[in-house]
């Protein structure tokens, strides 16, 4: 377990993160719309959410969590394949969920529409 700074860092660089990914989707939503079709539009939306949203547990320290992107990136870059996997595993379930969710959105936008 980590000390108590240790703690604060980890909730401090969480709440930042929150914080940037809110400012970047709503910018890159805004940047999205110039996009003619609404299926497309939500589609990125989606991937960008499952790429920077999907955690992992850290190998290190049991209960805390690391952006999937950022610990893949990390371990593909040293070599280590298998660690990687994790990452890969939860980016392949994040992915499937929101397909769902896209697919769920695309019916609902189409009953609305008629």
């Amino acid at each position: 377990m980590m000390d108590t700074d240790a703690s604060l860092a980890y909730g401090i660089f969480w709440a930042a993160y929150a914080v940037a990914f809110v400012v970047f989707f709503y910018m890159m939503k805004a940047l999205f719309r110039l996009l003619p079709l609404y299926g497309l539009r939500t589609l990125l939306l989606a991937a960008l959410v499952v790429l920077l949203l999907t955690p992992v547990e850290s190998p290190e320290v049991a209960g805390w969590y690391i952006p999937a992107w950022l610990f893949a990136g990390y371990e593909l870059i040293l070599g280590d394949i298998s660690a990687a996997g994790s990452a890969i595993f939860n980016f392949t379930v994040a992915s499937l969920v929101m397909l769902l969710v896209w697919i769920l959105d695309l019916v609902r936008y189409r009953l609305v529409r008629k």
